[in-house]
């Protein structure tokens, strides 16, 4: 595997494009890994301090993605080194999407990302800049449609994103009309840990969670893990946090998530971060999802957990472990050797499965049918691990395996 990983790690992508704005000090870079499948596709995010290894180490992640998600297209990402609160973000973005047109339209899909918002900015903006629909290049360059399925597929794809959901299976409140896209991607690190106890035996029922982050993924996930049987205990986020031994009851835990703002927990028994971030890693706990932020996990706080009763940790955050390396570093594969390891290719593919989903000839727009798809990859991707390994550790390294021997 680790040879594999070198391989392909070293590999250089095929297209870098590099932009300059004129008005601000905005950078960006588009980084596409590989036109497999005639196309590639990635978000597009931005952060002050960003770079273009950073868009690199993600667009080589999408690849990897598209193993489990599909379709079989190359990985990419899109990266602007700018203050998303800035007040000229939206300039930004428009001067940005306008020279990336001629990609969006014949080989490259991009979507939301961190900072950046699918439906009220990419969507909107890249329409003015004669785009169908930020996928259209995937359509085009991997799909070929004829121009009336290409208008038909779009219209599916468009619709089916934005989808309020109506089913209360699936939502906290259906009156508050969440979207698939709100709730996709935590729910997939939910279902990563009940298709892990289904596979390599046990339930998810009464095991104890710790959540990091309480944003789009982390409450998601947390939702969806105490409507499965699961005992959250812990709620770590960038403000502070909460915990109950007990664990919170799925009442509460619906109520955390309607109470939340934007992407922040709220609760007047918030304990300090800086109190929480020294307690919390003790807890007794069987099930972690990181869904925070990328590589902030340390080895001794994963040490804390497993000393503690972890049993299994499905990632909601891309490379959540603090390791320099793109892909399995040191404190990630000493995690994967102690302890049932389901990597965020497989546990957070969520969106990335509704983008594939939606881009296949006409397909239920249901709920139900919506959520199950994205359940059904994630139980595919893992049995083909349990399939080449059966024993409850060394899970990530056999992923990664089956994923490089696809793309080497």
């Amino acid at each position: 595997m680790k040879e594999l990983l070198k391989k392909y790690e070293n590999k250089a992508p095929e297209i870098i494009f590099n932009w300059k704005d004129s008005e601000t000090e905005a950078e960006g870079w588009v980084v596409i890994n590989s036109l497999r499948g005639g196309a590639s596709g990635g978000g597009t995010r931005m952060r002050k301090g960003l770079d273009m290894n950073e868009v690199l180490s993600l667009a080589k992640t999408m690849e990897i993605k598209f193993t489990v998600s599909g379709p079989p297209i190359g990985g990419a990402k899109s990266g602007i080194n700018f203050d998303p609160k800035d007040p000229r973000k939206k300039g930004v973005l428009e001067r940005w999407y306008a020279v990336v047109s001629p990609l969006l339209k014949s080989y490259y899909g991009t979507g939301g990302d961190l900072n950046v918002d699918e439906t009220h900015e990419v969507i909107p903006i890249t329409e003015q800049s004669g785009v169908w629909h930020p996928q259209e290049g995937v359509f085009n360059g991997h799909f070929r449609p004829t121009e009336a399925d290409k208008i038909n597929r779009i219209g599916q794809l468009r619709q089916g994103v934005i989808k309020v959901i109506e089913n209360p299976d699936y939502s906290p409140n259906v009156s508050k009309k969440y979207k698939i896209a709100d709730m996709i991607t935590g729910f997939g690190v939910a279902e990563a840990v009940k298709q892990y106890y289904n596979i390599y035996g046990g339930s998810i029922k009464g095991k104890r969670a710790v959540v990091q982050g309480f944003g789009n993924v982390g409450a998601a996930a947390t939702f969806y893990l105490s409507q499965m049987g699961a005992k959250v205990v812990g709620i770590i986020d960038v403000v502070g946090g909460l915990i109950n031994e007990e664990g919170f009851t799925h009442e509460q835990i619906t109520n955390l998530f309607l109470a939340k703002e934007r992407n922040t927990l709220v609760s007047d028994h918030l304990i300090p971060f800086e109190e929480i971030n020294k307690t919390i890693w003790s807890l007794k706990t069987e099930i972690f999802a990181p869904c925070a932020a990328s590589r902030l996990i340390t080895i001794h706080q994963i040490d804390e957990m497993i000393d503690s009763g972890l049993e299994v940790v499905s990632c909601g955050a891309n490379v959540p472990f603090a390791d320099k390396e793109i892909f399995f570093g040191p404190i990630m594969e000493h995690t994967d050797y102690k302890v049932s390891l389901i990597p965020d290719f497989i546990s957070n593919c969520g969106m990335a499965r509704v983008f594939a989903y939606f881009m296949e000839r006409k397909v239920q727009m249901t709920d139900e049918a919506i959520f199950k798809d994205t359940s059904n990859r994630i139980k595919q991707a893992i049995e083909n691990v349990y399939n080449k390994n059966k024993l409850k550790t060394g899970i990530s390294a056999t992923a990664y395996t089956i994923a490089l021997e696809q793309l080497i």
